[in-house]
């Protein structure tokens, strides 16, 4: 009973290291975004949304911060902008990709491809 009882117990354990190498594994693995995806992320744009529907709308400063925030990471900004939380939100992604041109971002990534669309 007592080699049971071991049995049992050495594959709890066998149980707990796969989890947690199969946790740490998807930490590293995170997307574009990290930890975050591009779904929720683009929750953060909210203030960016007339900006990214009308090429004439004002971009507004807290649109900036939050595109410049995010362009660092401008394989998140890219996710993000194709993003079906975006398109949901009537996002025109051929409008939004001018976003960080129009906040006049000195460090925007110029000629990033993002999908079919290119960063001006």
């Amino acid at each position: 009973m007592e080699a049971s009882t071991k049995f049992k117990h050495l594959c709890l354990f066998g149980l707990f290291v796969i989890v947690g190498i199969a946790t740490l594994e998807s930490a590293e693995g995170a997307g574009e975004c990290g930890k975050s995806s591009p779904e929720m992320e683009a929750f953060k744009l909210a203030p960016c949304a007339s900006a990214a529907q009308d090429g004439k709308a004002e971009v507004s400063d807290s649109c900036c911060s939050q595109v410049k925030r995010m362009g660092q990471n401008p394989s998140c900004l890219c996710a993000v902008m194709l993003s079906n939380t975006a398109k949901s939100s009537g996002i025109k992604p051929e409008v939004a990709i001018t976003i960080p041109k129009r906040c006049n971002l000195a460090d925007r990534p110029v000629g990033l491809k993002c999908g079919a669309y290119t960063l001006p």
